[in-house]
């Protein structure tokens, strides 16, 4: 088993075009012996959002802090704490901050061994 403090990881900001006012945390991954999924904290600050993106693979994720809202290709929903979503693979999505504080979300996504993810 393994057994981590969020504090103890260090935040490093996402680099992908699109992407705005983000940090994120490599909670658990195959490094920590985990096989099938990845877990990951993302930090938007204030006005942040993740790319308007897409990928071959689910994910989930649950909104822990803050408020903001999920845009697709044709629609937006409001999130809030306690907000669970699924994306489904291939689905074109995007996290907006829509609130003063930041918005934290936790995110599993399957490890892929020929994707960087």
């Amino acid at each position: 088993m393994v057994l981590k403090s969020i504090n103890a990881i260090e935040a490093e900001p996402v680099n992908m075009e699109g992407a705005k006012n983000v940090k994120k945390r490599l909670l658990l991954s195959e490094a920590d012996g985990a096989p099938n999924f990845r877990m990951r904290l993302f930090e938007l600050e204030k006005g942040g959002c993740t790319p308007f993106h897409a990928h071959p693979y689910e994910h989930e994720v649950l909104i822990l802090e803050g408020k903001g809202e999920l845009v697709g290709k044709e629609q937006q929903w409001p999130l809030q704490v306690g907000s669970v979503v699924l994306v489904p693979p291939n689905e074109e999505h995007q996290f907006r901050n829509t609130g003063d504080k930041v918005l934290k979300l936790i995110c599993l996504i399957p490890i892929l061994k020929e994707a960087n993810q």
